[in-house]
Formats: C-alpha cells, sequence, structure tokens
C-alpha cells in the first residue's frame, strides 16, 4: 500500500456521473473531472502540525488539485492537506 510523506493524502476518486438527474446518459467525452473522494492514506504531517482529515474520511478537492497516479490498475490523486477543501459527513 501506499504511505504519504509529510502533509500529502492519497485519495480515491468518485466516479464520473454516467447520467443527469433526469436521466440523460453523458458520453465520455463529456464526463467532468470528480472533486469527490475517499481518503485511503494519511501522511504524518509536516512541521509538528498534525493532520485533520483522516483514512476513511470522504472529502470535496478543487477541480485541478493533486498529482494523479494508476497504482495496481486503481486511479489516484496525491494532494497536500491544504486541496482538500471540506470533509462530508
Amino acid at each position: 500500500m501506499m504511505k504519504p510523506i509529510n502533509d500529502r493524502v492519497v485519495v480515491k476518486p468518485a466516479t464520473a456521473e454516467e447520467k443527469t438527474k433526469g436521466g440523460i446518459i453523458i458520453p465520455d467525452t463529456a464526463k467532468e473531472k470528480p472533486q469527490r473522494g475517499e481518503i485511503i492514506a494519511v501522511g504524518p504531517g509536516k512541521d509538528g502540525n498534525a493532520m485533520t482529515v483522516k483514512k476513511g474520511d470522504v472529502v470535496l478537492y478543487g477541480k485541478y488539485a493533486g498529482q494523479e497516479l494508476n497504482y495496481q490498475g486503481e486511479d489516484y490523486l496525491i494532494m497536500r492537506e491544504d486541496d482538500v477543501l471540506v470533509i462530508l459527513d
């Protein structure tokens, strides 16, 4: 498994929506990049600051946040904790 360093987190992005709420199927070329995902790994923090997020948190992040990574056939994002906008309940 991945173990991020410093204030980095690893996020498993949610899948892109396949349909609109009205039932219209969205083609692959028009799908929006998801801005929601689940934290799967958290670094130890940086400069003595503890991390706010924890493994299992569902979060929203900026549209262009993070570095995309494909690890063992799965897509992930690695980003700084500062790129996380909100933790969802």
